[in-house]
């Protein structure tokens, strides 16, 4: 899945064996981003805080990359 199809600015793509592995590594390159100081990916990188913070809130967005990652075709 790309940093876009999570919520992000940009086409990277990231991989992993689970959507939990894709969601960990988003992160990671949000907060990559951050430190480097690009604010293109602020927005999505508070909003990655913001759900890290509130689980329970953020369920439905989860869900949804869960079903978006199995949906994909695998390579």
């Amino acid at each position: 899945m790309t940093c876009r199809q999570l919520g992000g600015p940009c086409d990277l793509a990231h991989r992993g064996e689970s959507a939990d592995d894709v969601i960990n590594a988003q992160d990671q390159h949000l907060k990559a981003a951050e430190k480097e100081g690009d604010a293109t990916h602020q927005e999505a990188r508070d909003a990655m805080k913001g759900r890290w913070r509130h689980p329970k809130r953020s369920l439905d967005w989860y869900r949804q990359m869960k079903q978006d990652f199995a949906a994909l075709p695998e390579d």
